[in-house]
């Protein structure tokens, strides 16, 4: 569907990029502009339509793209080879920390894209946000040494318990910055309360 644009040379698609996530990411989607992004990528609107089609489907190329670029960094940080569960969910965290710091409006779209009220793409994002939990969560759990785990509980069940406290700690999270005028997320506080249940829940799980 993308793939005129995919065709563009690097800096050209850097430019459209880089002025349709600042856009969205200062605007939301429904008050976003594209006569703005064309404006500041210096094309014509009619150029933006060849190729995304709508700003709909250019909204959802941008999400998915600024996912993937987050994704491949993270993954390429990450030490997969780290057999405890929960090192591994420490460091992951800590690379987040990392790469917010590299990718500051990458993360700020996204996290925009994750608040997002629009009916027109809601649907779309949350539908996206479930794919890429899952994919994300299978991953991080490859390779783990379970054996740490207690033998007297189900392994999935506590995974699972695991996996929604923290899936519920960020949807709280999110529902603050929702609701606060700037839509800041406060991700040192969320190092520290996620480090207070990893040691509840080490105590509780762990031999």
């Amino acid at each position: 569907m993308f793939s005129k644009f995919l065709n563009l040379d690097q800096e050209k698609q850097d430019r459209i990029i880089n002025a349709a996530i600042k856009e969205f990411a200062q605007k939301g989607y429904d008050n976003a502009s594209t006569n703005e992004i064309v404006k500041e990528a210096g094309i014509s609107k009619g150029l933006l339509f060849h190729y995304f089609g709508n700003k709909k489907q250019m909204f959802l190329f941008l999400f998915d793209y600024c996912c993937e670029l987050i994704a491949e960094q993270f993954y390429q940080r990450i030490d997969l080879t780290e057999k405890d569960f929960f090192t591994r969910i420490r460091q992951a965290i800590l690379i987040k920390m990392e790469l917010l710091t590299t990718y500051p409006e990458l993360f700020k779209f996204i996290e925009e894209a994750y608040l997002e009220d629009s009916s027109e793409v809601r649907v779309e994002i949350e539908k996206k946000v479930k794919e890429l939990s899952n994919i994300n969560f299978g991953k991080i759990y490859e390779g783990i040494d379970f054996s740490k785990f207690r033998d007297d509980m189900d392994i999935k069940k506590i995974l699972k318990i695991i996996t929604w406290t923290f899936e519920k700690l960020s949807e709280e999270e999110l529902l603050k910055a929702k609701l606060s005028p700037t839509h800041q997320i406060d991700y040192e506080k969320i190092i520290l309360e996620a480090e207070e249940y990893f040691e509840i829940l080490m105590k509780t799980f762990y031999k």
